[in-house]
């Protein structure tokens, strides 16, 4: 048996170029995970319920807007006649 030869570790050898590689997120997991468990009927059902949701919120966000714009006009008017 021969004994391995040992090289000293030179700054420059210890330099490697290293891979990143992407860790999944949770969202990519739990998509994966519906994948799964889910039909793709389902899961198109779910995505459309949920852009229901979140349209209705926009639209809750509108009106409030919009009724607090007229309260504002209206408290304006009554101060000037």
């Amino acid at each position: 048996m021969q004994a391995v030869p040992v090289h000293p570790v030179r700054e420059a050898d210890s330099v490697r170029p290293v891979r990143a590689t992407a860790i999944p997120s949770l969202t990519h997991a739990l998509r994966a995970m519906e994948r799964l468990l889910l039909g793709a009927g389902q899961r198109t059902a779910r995505r459309n319920a949920w852009t229901a949701v979140l349209e209705d919120r926009r639209r809750a966000r509108d009106r409030a807007e919009a009724q607090h714009v007229l309260e504002a006009v209206s408290g304006r008017a009554s101060q000037a006649t």
